[in-house]
């Protein structure tokens, strides 16, 4: 698991050049953020239990199918499942929030997810639908907790959407 800095530093160590304009601005970015990130973190801390409570509710409310005989969320082992695998989400999006890096995301929670999901017959839809649904929910109370750029949220949230929509699972 790497940070932004530490991601940044390798590519200019393979490449054996010194630190440039770009890689400057990008520190200076990750700095300034910085107390955003640790804001979000906390609040995501404090709040886990809430959001994954929240994010389940409006998605089954949006998707009742997911919750009725046959759907994925049917029994009470599913359902566990479910709300198991959106706090799982979640924890690591915390983890890449801090960091101000995705690389966490790619080896912990998006490798080894297509077989995990094909063999067990999860449909993909309603996963990337939680994770915006997450996304919005800690964007709100970061919001609301007084951080006005809620902006370091994004990626992580985003990169998971993006990364497991593209995906032939």
């Amino acid at each position: 698991m790497r940070d932004a800095v530490t991601n940044l530093i390798k590519t200019y160590d393979i490449t054996g050049r010194y630190l440039d304009r770009n890689a400057i601005d990008s520190l200076k970015s990750y700095f300034e953020t910085g107390t955003a990130r640790i804001a979000a973190a906390g609040v995501i801390n404090a709040n886990a239990a809430l959001i994954v409570k929240k994010a389940a509710s409006q998605l089954f409310e949006e998707l009742p199918e997911l919750i009725r005989a046959g759907g994925n969320a049917y029994t009470t082992r599913r359902y566990a499942a479910c709300l198991r695998d959106m706090d799982y989400y979640l924890r690591y999006a915390s983890y890449a929030i801090v960091a101000g890096d995705t690389n966490v995301l790619d080896e912990r929670v998006l490798q080894g997810l297509r077989e995990t999901y094909n063999s067990l017959g999860v449909p993909i839809a309603p996963t990337v639908r939680g994770v915006q649904i997450m996304k919005d929910l800690v964007k709100d109370l970061l919001a609301t907790s007084g951080v006005a750029d809620t902006s370091c949220v994004d990626a992580p949230f985003d990169h998971m959407t993006r990364e497991i929509s593209e995906r032939d699972l």
